[in-house]
């Protein structure tokens, strides 16, 4: 027999669960969330990867994601998971269970109600640039020489991300070094061309940006008169995203993580951040804790947003876009063709702006990261260019 999981949500205005209603239809969502096990905690693991499936039914309903304290048959205890939806939830049942080395699966299977609301974006993959995150005061990193810690924990969350099954997916990791401040000062004068290069590099329309922006050690924790205890630190680690849009060149969502955590390790050891050493570590659980909580909120911050492509040849009446099956663009698929614009503001600034044009194509040849699309009934294609962009339409009749 399956067994039922029953959920409560701590907060107002954000979830509620109900009763079953005669003029809505609960529709069910099966999905499988996954963790690792640490330190042999399967207590830990089996909350984290329900808590994964859970997050991963929502989205896929519709639902926004961020923080909230949620608790599941009691399992999830602490500030996890807060679900903005559209929808309610009115039961989970678990399906199977299942353990391979240090990894822990849990399927589950949701009757959710359908959502008021529709998001037609919610259609379509959206594919982000996950970039090296820049160390702003490299001197922090002396202690344990963890210079390469950037890298380490953009590394880190770009396997977060690409293990998710929800709709935001990351591109290759973009492992160059990249001066990021300007991105998150309020003056919006970043440079739009390094924005268009990691787009045009990596094919993907959006790119997040970060900076690690404190990794700081507290003074000695421990009494210095108790010479036969180790010295025990306290370390910060604070990171800023930012979220871009590549055609645009719009920041789209911001947010600072901060946290602190016990060095485990002595002051004068060299540690490598790229060990299970160091992630097994309470401190590298801490940085992976983060990197899940960013890749929830990535994913509310993106589930509405257009998937938006390029024309990257033309020739006669048949275009050749960015676009394909790996996106959801399937055969037959209409899209509209938007030329880029910019207006000027009083200070000088200049806006982004895209003009829909009356032009029509659609799509003839599906490939996975590309297609070949057509005029509608062999119309000719006005004043169209290559990197003008192609906006998606509904797949819905």
């Amino acid at each position: 027999m399956k067994r039922v999981l029953s959920m409560v949500v701590i907060a107002s205005c954000w979830l509620s669960i109900s009763l079953f209603s005669s003029h809505t239809v609960a529709q069910w969502y099966e999905s499988t969330g996954h963790a690792s096990i640490k330190n042999d905690d399967m207590s830990a693991a089996k909350s984290a990867a329900i808590k994964d499936a859970i997050t991963q039914a929502l989205v896929f309903s519709g639902a926004r994601v961020s923080s909230m304290q949620t608790l599941v048959d009691g399992v999830l205890t602490q500030d996890l998971l807060k679900i903005n939806s559209h929808g309610e939830i009115q039961k989970i049942e678990m399906i199977s269970e299942d353990r391979k080395a240090d990894q822990f699966a849990i399927t589950l299977r949701l009757d959710i109600f359908p959502q008021q609301e529709h998001c037609p974006a919610n259609q379509f993959t959206k594919f982000v640039a996950i970039t090296q995150t820049q160390l702003n005061n490299r001197e922090q990193a002396k202690m344990g020489q963890i210079f390469d810690i950037n890298k380490a924990t953009s590394e880190a969350l770009y396997k977060t991300l690409n293990q998710s099954a929800m709709n935001a997916k990351p591109t290759a990791y973009f492992n160059f070094p990249i001066r990021v401040g300007e991105f998150f000062n309020q003056q919006y004068d970043y440079s739009n061309a390094l924005l268009e290069e990691i787009s045009s590099r990596s094919n993907s329309q959006y790119v997040l940006l970060s900076q690690i922006v404190d990794i700081s050690n507290s003074d000695k924790l421990n009494n210095s008169y108790a010479f036969w205890q180790d010295e025990t630190y306290q370390r910060s680690y604070k990171i800023d995203f930012a979220l871009f849009d590549g055609t645009t060149y719009e920041r789209l969502w911001q947010k600072s993580y901060r946290s602190q955590a016990i060095w485990p390790f002595k002051k004068t050891a060299i540690i490598d951040v790229f060990s299970d050493k160091f992630w097994s570590s309470g401190y590298g659980q801490n940085i992976a804790d983060i990197n899940q909580t960013v890749s929830y909120d990535l994913q509310a911050a993106m589930a509405c947003l257009e998937t938006q492509g390029k024309i990257l040849h033309i020739e006669n009446n048949k275009l050749i876009i960015n676009l394909g099956k790996a996106h959801g663009i399937e055969k037959g698929q209409r899209l509209n063709i938007a030329h880029h614009n910019y207006l000027t503001d009083a200070a000088g600034n200049k806006m982004p702006q895209l003009i829909t044009t009356l032009n029509q194509i659609q799509v003839e040849q599906v490939y996975q990261q590309s297609a070949v699309a057509v005029s509608i009934d062999q119309q000719p294609l006005p004043n169209i260019q290559i990197n003008d962009v192609v906006e998606l339409t509904s797949l819905d009749p």
